[in-house]
């Protein structure tokens, strides 16, 4: 607990904090390059659009512990496909980084979004996707309405631990055919005295098999499709609940994803999160946080694979000259970080207009939407000039290449962005 008290101290005292005012993001770890990364962004809370001497602090904190704690072993957890989560989330709940925005009196630091945008990027240092991604699932996509909408008892039982590490969470929204269509759920919750009957299952769930609780998104009426469902706490050790396999991807190798079945789970009422019938409404809101998350890690990670590839192409020579200095290849590189950096304004705008109590979901959508676009294409390009290493699996731009296709589809896939924004335009066809 003392380097959690030691993180809120420093965010809540702003004459201490600007003692930090010369740090930037620091270099990449050391077993890759000992260059720091270069980005065109302000280094200094002085020039950052949103950032202030406060959220550096919070930054710099954080690459403490994943160039401590978490970069020396993800190689080893690609190779498990799977990583500690529990060890994980306890050294980040212990310094406060599982609870930036949550409310203080449950363990949080009572920050507003900015900063949970900031640990996202700062995130995008650890050595793959799938770890990352799982520590936004227990941030950003599995507690938001918990702490928004819940009572005081859930609070208590699932938002506290969660924030302390002492609890991994994980999502239940997908389904087999119900993904990014999440009207189309088909688990139900039937009333029965003081408790929901659920039956149903889940797909694609990140930290499933480590999970203890779930935030489950289950039909709780027969009313219309966005009016009949509810988020209801559920934990994992219930009878009835069955972790049916461990799925294999291509790609967030170190991240479990499991499919998960209900037969005849009972929980209390009591469990449910807000108003029985607002769940579609709350996790809708939970998405907009998701998206802007997702595209802040994927940012951070975008400019290393840039430099890294950088690095790599200015070493190897091809035609008796380094690769880098085909104009085909600097001119690519220049495209691509110009793109980087068009992508960093939206989402900061998104975030400044957010954290004063606007509805983002279109420019959410459009960061998501070009967040993945973007990722795949970067990838590409970058695979491209490493050549033969680029084809193994001893190179990040290899394992971002294989990470980052999940951009495109999870948390909405491209198709249902372009629709989001099309209503938003008011140029969808009326029915």
């Amino acid at each position: 607990m003392a380097l959690r008290r030691g993180v809120f101290r420093w965010l809540v005292n702003r004459r201490f904090f600007y003692k930090f005012t010369s740090l930037g993001v620091r270099s990449l770890s050391e077993n890759v390059s000992s260059k720091p990364a270069q980005s065109s962004y302000p280094e200094t809370p002085r020039d950052h659009p949103i950032y202030t001497p406060e959220h550096y602090a919070l930054k710099e904190s954080l690459r403490k512990i994943i160039d401590q704690e978490i970069n020396p072993y993800v190689d080893q957890w690609e190779a498990d496909g799977i990583f500690p989560a529990h060890k994980i989330f306890k050294i980040l709940g212990n310094a406060g980084f599982l609870g930036v925005t949550k409310p203080v009196e449950y363990g949080g630091l009572g920050l507003d979004y900015s900063f949970s945008v900031a640990v996202a990027e700062e995130l995008g240092n650890i050595r793959c996707g799938g770890i990352p991604m799982a520590i936004g699932v227990q941030t950003d996509m599995t507690t938001p309405a918990l702490a928004r909408f819940g009572s005081a008892e859930l609070k208590q039982e699932f938002l506290l631990p969660s924030i302390m590490g002492d609890k991994v969470a994980c999502l239940g929204v997908s389904e087999v055919g119900a993904g990014s269509d999440v009207s189309s759920i088909k688990t139900k919750a039937v009333r029965k005295g003081d408790e929901y009957v659920i039956n149903g299952g889940k797909m694609w769930t990140t930290n499933g098999t480590q999970a203890d609780w779930m935030c489950l998104l289950a039909n709780t009426s027969d009313e219309l499709p966005h009016k009949n469902k509810s988020l209801i706490c559920l934990p994992m050790n219930l009878p009835g609940v069955h972790i049916a396999r461990k799925i294999d991807k291509i790609g967030m190798w170190s991240s479990d994803t499991a499919q998960v079945f209900f037969d005849d789970v009972r929980v209390p009422c009591k469990n449910i999160i807000g108003k029985e019938g607002m769940g579609f409404t709350y996790q809708m809101l939970q998405f907009q946080e998701e998206r802007l998350w997702a595209v802040a890690n994927i940012l951070t990670t975008m400019d290393n694979i840039i430099q890294e590839t950088i690095q790599y192409t200015r070493q190897r020579k091809i035609f008796k000259q380094p690769i880098l200095h085909h104009q085909a290849v600097h001119f690519r590189l220049a495209e691509l970080q110009t793109e980087v950096e068009l992508l960093r304004s939206l989402l900061y705008r998104a975030t400044a207009l957010y954290i004063k109590g606007n509805d983002v979901t279109k420019l959410a959508s459009m960061a998501k939407l070009k967040g993945g676009r973007l990722a795949r294409e970067l990838s590409d390009s970058c695979l491209q000039y490493w050549g033969g290493m680029g084809f193994t699996s001893d190179v990040q731009v290899s394992r971002f290449y294989r990470d980052s296709r999940l951009m495109s589809i999870g948390g909405g896939a491209d198709e249902v962005m372009l629709g989001i924004i099309c209503k938003y335009m008011d140029t969808l066809p009326r029915k």
